[in-house]
């Protein structure tokens, strides 16, 4: 067969985009996401025991917008992948294959993590009246 003639593989601008393909990459994302956002958990930890002033900036970068920001994706990120990974395990033992099921439990996940995110820095704001 002539090169010119194979067929091509679908590009991703084909596919549809659909709740199962969005779950698996969020899935990879927040892990990640998660794997960075522990080095600011790290540094919160570092300078809580290297004295008060240092403890102070990191609080003080926490406080600010970006900290903020950061904070709340990180919560979110490890919403989401708490939920996405009860999913992945009910799945290891046989439920929720059916395609409906599937749908489902994506979208559970999604609006779920939104919700515990919400739920966390209510909180949050209740206990130390923000961030």
């Amino acid at each position: 067969m002539p090169a010119t003639a194979r067929p091509l593989s679908p590009h991703i601008s084909i596919y549809r985009w659909q709740i199962q393909m969005v779950t698996s990459i969020l899935h990879r994302a927040t892990g990640i996401a998660l794997a960075f956002g522990t080095i600011l958990l790290c540094a919160a930890l570092l300078a809580l025991a290297a004295g008060p002033d240092a403890f102070a900036a990191v609080r003080a970068f926490c406080g600010s917008w970006l900290g903020t920001l950061l904070l709340l994706g990180w919560s979110w990120a490890l919403c989401y992948h708490l939920l996405n990974g009860l999913r992945h395990l009910l799945q290891d033992v046989g439920m929720g294959f059916r395609i409906e099921q599937f749908v489902r439990n994506g979208w559970l996940v999604s609006i779920g993590s939104l919700v515990l995110t919400g739920l966390v820095w209510a909180c949050v704001i209740a206990q130390r009246g923000g961030a």
